[in-house]
């Protein structure tokens, strides 16, 4: 219920704060191998899928700047980047056997939150793309049980420059 409520403030708050003042020129590329557990009874990747992928892409993504997760939140002093909001399109299938490689980059930075786009390639074609929006979140400093926003250091997002 408490993190609900969190999120539903924070995207109140953040919806006009969203700026696209530094943009992201750092891309991360992930090969992935599909595997059969990955797949459906139709034997096609299972959306859900896609959203795991993701998000092992956002962490490499840190960790290909200097930034692998455990370091980052010992080093920050946040409990992580929880994601608030995250859509795809699906436009050719994945198969158990293919290789397909994720691009992920940073494509836009806010104040407290960043969006991070991926796009999954099968061969040279896009098969899906993926949105995520994150927050850079810590214990609340009045009510340990809270997680809140916090301003994204400086340094980090002038890594992904």
């Amino acid at each position: 219920m408490r993190q609900k409520k969190f999120l539903r403030k924070w995207k109140r708050r953040s919806r006009d704060k969203l700026t696209s003042s530094t943009i992201s020129v750092k891309v991360n590329r992930k090969t992935i191998l599909i595997e059969w557990g990955d797949c459906d009874p139709a034997g096609i990747v299972y959306f859900p899928r896609y959203l795991a992928f993701f998000d092992n892409c956002t962490s490499a993504l840190f960790s290909s700047v200097g930034l692998p997760k455990y370091e980052t939140l010992k080093r920050y002093g946040i409990v992580g980047i929880p994601l608030v909001d995250v859509r795809a399109s699906f436009a050719i299938p994945s198969r158990f056997g293919d290789e397909v490689v994720v691009e992920s980059s940073i494509e836009k930075w806010g104040r407290s939150s960043f969006h991070v786009h991926h796009r999954l390639m099968k061969d040279d074609a896009l098969a899906v793309e993926g949105f995520e929006t994150r927050v850079w979140a810590a214990r609340a400093a009045d009510d340990p049980e809270k997680i809140k926003g916090q301003p994204v250091p400086q340094e980090v997002i002038d890594r992904f420059s």
